[in-house]
C-alpha cells in the first residue's frame, strides 16, 4: 500500500452490516440477487445513479438497459475478485461500502457503493467504479 493512501478500517460495530453488503458486491452481479429489469430495479433507489471507470455518468434508466441487455448473454465467464472491505456509516441506515474489484485478473478498479437500507431491504443509492491506472 502506498503511503499515501488512508487506512481503512471499519468499525467493528458495522462487522455484521458490513457481511451483508460483501454478499452483495459486486452489484448487479450476484445472481441470486435477481438478473432482470425487475430485480434490478428492486434493488435500487428511484434516484440512483452511477459514475463509470471512464468519468461518465449514467442515469438508473440507462443502467436498468445496459443489464437488461447484458444478462440476455451468458454471464458464466465472468471471473470477479474482490478484496479490501471498507463500511463506513453515512447517515441513519445508509452506508458507504468500499472495495477493490479484479476482473478476469487484467482490470483493476476501486468501487464504491452508497447503500441504503429499508423495509424493502438493501438498496444502492449510488456507485462508482474507478481504473486504477499504475500501481
Amino acid at each position: 500500500m502506498n503511503s499515501s493512501e488512508p487506512q481503512l478500517i471499519t468499525d467493528p460495530a458495522l462487522s455484521d452490516i458490513l457481511a451483508q453488503l460483501i454478499r452483495r458486491e459486486p452489484i448487479f452481479h450476484r445472481p441470486e440477487f435477481g438478473t432482470t429489469r425487475e430485480a434490478f430495479e428492486k434493488m435500487t433507489t428511484r434516484d440512483f445513479w452511477e459514475v463509470g471507470a471512464s468519468g461518465r455518468r449514467y442515469s438508473r434508466h440507462d443502467v436498468l438497459d445496459l443489464l437488461e441487455e447484458r444478462f440476455q448473454q451468458d454471464q458464466s465467464g465472468n471471473i470477479w475478485e474482490t478484496s479490501d472491505f471498507n463500511c463506513k456509516r453515512l447517515g441513519a441506515d445508509t452506508y458507504l461500502l468500499t472495495y477493490t474489484l479484479m476482473q478476469a485478473g487484467k482490470r483493476k478498479t476501486r468501487r464504491s457503493t452508497i447503500w441504503q437500507q429499508t423495509t424493502e431491504g438493501w438498496k444502492i443509492v449510488y456507485h462508482q467504479g474507478t481504473l486504477v491506472q499504475d500501481e
